[in-house]
């Protein structure tokens, strides 16, 4: 246990933003509540009088998957349980990041502390033993099919026996030798621990609660550039205050901040009655993704408090479940894209109209006047395969076909592989709201307009990381700048300070948390 840091005690209920980013960023320390660690007790007593009773126990006393009706002797057990976990340490590729791991392991600690796996306390306490002492296993994130992240939690599991790799100490080490050094040995596993260790969809669970987090900063700053185009073309606030009256309620909190961050400075007056729809419908669009993104937040918190083994300890039983299947986290995941999608074309044809020469008399490609300069028409094309890319990355994936181990697992979400294209589709988002808030800036330089308010904050970003444009130059640099400064926590926090949406800022703990 690390006394220097704040703690937080799990107790086998859902964890919330704050606390997954808090532990995952080391800023907790983590104590299990003693009447939860009394629920693992009693579960385990069950396991126990079960395995004596004869009967056989899934992935305890028999093999799993193909090999669920090889039952073991007691005297193989040892042995099938350290090599279940070896087994299953085959995901390739990069690792996740660690603060990924970090969480996945307050998730699996806090879902034995249900009292519904059926593990021994001693594991529990194993894994509370490696987040104290920062010992995180190396978690190559190619290898589940959403379905218990049995190729990603094994790599969990075999560092528990010594072998795999672990980050201890900010090093990449065998194993054997991060457990020497932090003065931890190797966990015996009794049975029923090794599929326990494995058997979940922690990591899914820990990456998604990531994920979600920053879509909703990307959405959020994508608003305050939104916002910052809507004033660069001098956009009617009139929808602002229409969806008071015929909006949901989301839609009407989208649309108040929109109309109160445009007061405090000139805003420019437009010559057309009727704005283009990604003008017009901005609180549509970004209500939409903030609610989806909300769904999809709730359903993953939900999942970190509950248990997803199978077997599970019920009624003083041990039960075949079909828990471990993360279908509606996924499904509401992959709603939660198709959301972004809407607000990534939506960004995209605001930078159409900011370049298209169509508004406030604004040059085509917003060249200074009497510059020889191809401008910005070029970097639109960014725009637009960022849109696509989005776009393209939001098609449902998880009611593919799959059948694996002789047909007995027929089902899978791909949890992580969906995870991992809506990482994608939130770096786009990025670099899209960098996009959008360099071409607002050239507009109202052009209009000389002196904007103040959100519109205020994301002009002074630019212009710290890009001058105006006046004679051609290269732009990649300046535009990794800008997404690097929006996406930060410092800018997060600004924004949240100037001009709060508490509900949604405080629910995905946005900007530095402590």
């Amino acid at each position: 246990m690390n006394a220097a840091l704040p703690h937080i005690r799990l107790e086998g209920k859902p964890l919330s933003f704050a606390d997954l980013t808090r532990i995952g960023t080391r800023k907790v320390a983590i104590t299990a509540d003693p009447a939860a660690l009394a629920r693992v007790e009693a579960a385990r007593e069950v396991v126990e009088e079960t395995i004596a009773s004869g009967q056989p126990v899934y992935g305890t006393t028999t093999g799993v998957g193909a090999m669920k009706d090889v039952e073991w002797s007691e005297e193989d057990l040892e042995t099938f349980s350290l090599g279940l976990v070896r087994a299953h340490h085959f995901g390739t590729g990069s690792p996740f990041p660690i603060e990924v791991v970090r969480g996945a392991l307050a998730i699996r600690i806090n879902m034995a502390l249900t009292g519904r796996v059926g593990c021994t306390p001693d594991l529990v306490d194993t894994f509370m033993k490696l987040l104290s002492a920062d010992l995180i296993p190396v978690v190559r994130r190619t290898g589940s099919i959403g379905c218990a992240d049995i190729g990603l939690m094994g790599q969990i599991g075999a560092v528990l026996t010594g072998v795999g790799e672990a980050m201890y100490d900010g090093r990449r080490l065998p194993a054997i030798d991060a457990l020497q050094q932090a003065g931890l040995a190797p966990f015996r596993l009794a049975p029923r621990d090794s599929l326990a260790s494995v058997s979940t969809n922690a990591i899914g669970y820990a990456a998604a609660a990531r994920a979600i987090r920053q879509a909703a900063a990307a959405v959020r700053t994508l608003l305050a550039t939104g916002l910052t185009t809507a004033g660069a073309l001098g956009a009617s606030r009139d929808p602002w205050k229409a969806v008071a009256h015929v909006g949901t309620e989301r839609e009407a909190g989208i649309g108040a901040w929109l109309y109160f961050n445009a007061m405090g400075w000139e805003w420019p007056i437009g010559t057309h009655v009727q704005d283009p729809l990604s003008i017009r419908m901005m609180s549509q669009v970004f209500a939409t993704a903030f609610e989806s993104l909300v769904v999809a937040g709730r359903t993953v918190v939900a999942a970190t408090g509950r248990t997803d083994d199978n077997p599970v300890v019920a009624g003083g039983q041990v039960l075949t479940s079909g828990g471990s299947l993360p279908l509606d986290v996924t499904v509401f995941l992959q709603t939660a894209q198709l959301a972004l999608a809407h607000v990534a074309r939506n960004s995209f044809n605001r930078c159409v109209l900011l370049g298209n020469g169509g508004r406030r008399n604004l040059p085509v490609n917003l060249v200074a006047p009497g510059a020889i300069a191809t401008g910005f028409g070029p970097i639109i094309k960014l725009a637009g395969e960022l849109f696509v890319r989005v776009l393209t990355l939001s098609n449902a994936i998880s009611a593919q076909s799959l059948v694996v181990a002789n047909g007995l697992e027929d089902e899978a979400a791909f949890l992580p592989l969906v995870v991992e294209r809506f990482e994608r589709q939130v770096g786009a988002l990025r670099r899209l709201a960098a996009l959008e808030g360099l071409l607002s800036a050239q507009a109202m330089d052009l209009s000389e307009d002196r904007p103040g308010n959100v519109p205020g904050m994301i002009y002074d970003l630019v212009r710290r990381h890009a001058a105006f444009y006046r004679e051609d130059r290269p732009l990649s640099a300046e535009v990794e700048a800008i997404e690097e400064a929006l996406a930060s926590d410092a800018f997060m926090g600004e924004l949240i300070s100037h001009s709060a949406i508490m509900e949604l800022d405080e629910y995905f703990a946005l900007g530095p948390v402590d």
